[in-house]
Order: structure tokens, then C-alpha cells, then sequence
């Protein structure tokens, strides 16, 4: 696989099984348009759970 190779991945997903398999998440938010775009969280799934601010991780609970 590509990773396997070596090279890195960006992935844009909304599936949170895809998500909390990733090594590093970059959480945009809070909403979407002029409400939105800043960024959130940036780290882990483990710690994006830990984010208020973050409608990602207080779904991604569920899964982790």
C-alpha cells in the first residue's frame, strides 16, 4: 500500500471509522460556511475526544 511504501496519505473523510484509524486529524469547524473553516483540533483520535469544541470527537467516542 501506499503507506507501506512510505508515503504519507491525506484522506478528507466524514466516516468515523475511517477517522479513528488516522494517525493525525486536522478538525475544521465549528460549522460549515462563514461559521466555519478555523481549525478546531489537531493531534490524535484518542485526544480529539477530549475536545469541546469538537463535534468529530464527541461523536468519535462512541467508536474509540
Amino acid at each position: 500500500t501506499l503507506v507501506d511504501e512510505g508515503n504519507t496519505v491525506v484522506v478528507i473523510e466524514h466516516n468515523l471509522d475511517i477517522i479513528k484509524t488516522a494517525d493525525h486529524i486536522i478538525d475544521l469547524g465549528p460549522f460549515g460556511g462563514d461559521n466555519g473553516g478555523k481549525i478546531i483540533f489537531e493531534g490524535t483520535p484518542e485526544n480529539i475526544i477530549k475536545e469541546r469544541k469538537s463535534f468529530t470527537g464527541k461523536y468519535l467516542k462512541n467508536y474509540i
